[in-house]
């Protein structure tokens, strides 16, 4: 059974980190680029970061960059994603999805992850 689980959200003040963590099962995490996503209350949910599937390459949303760092462990299984210098705007629910197999991109998704809801608020 194909397993994305995504943990580590929380409530955090503005200015604040959190590190969120993808760990899969069922599948072989080395074929896939993994991406997170999120989307807010009342919007379309967005892209925010994609990492190839050696983590050689990553991409990342203009919203988050500089602040936000995607890396992957192909032992553990496991794609985290930092967050650093937090904003009320980060607030969403966020989840992970690969890309498809063999593939590079995270702009299609084989499989999603159930979310982690993160809040940025004083």
């Amino acid at each position: 059974e194909v397993q994305l689980q995504a943990y580590g959200g929380g409530l955090v003040q503005p200015g604040g980190s959190l590190r969120l963590s993808c760990a899969a099962s069922g599948f072989t995490f080395a074929d896939y680029a993994i991406g997170w996503f999120r989307q807010a209350p009342g919007k379309e949910r967005e892209g925010v970061s994609c990492i190839s599937r050696s983590g050689g390459s990553t991409y990342y949303a203009d919203s988050v960059k500089g602040r936000f760092t995607t890396s992957r462990d192909n032992v553990d299984d496991t794609v985290y994603l930092q967050m650093n210098s937090l904003k009320p705007e980060d607030t969403a629910i966020y989840y992970c999805a690969t890309g498809r197999r063999y593939d590079n991109k995270c702009s299609t998704n084989d499989y999603w992850g159930q979310g982690t809801l993160v809040t940025v608020s004083s």
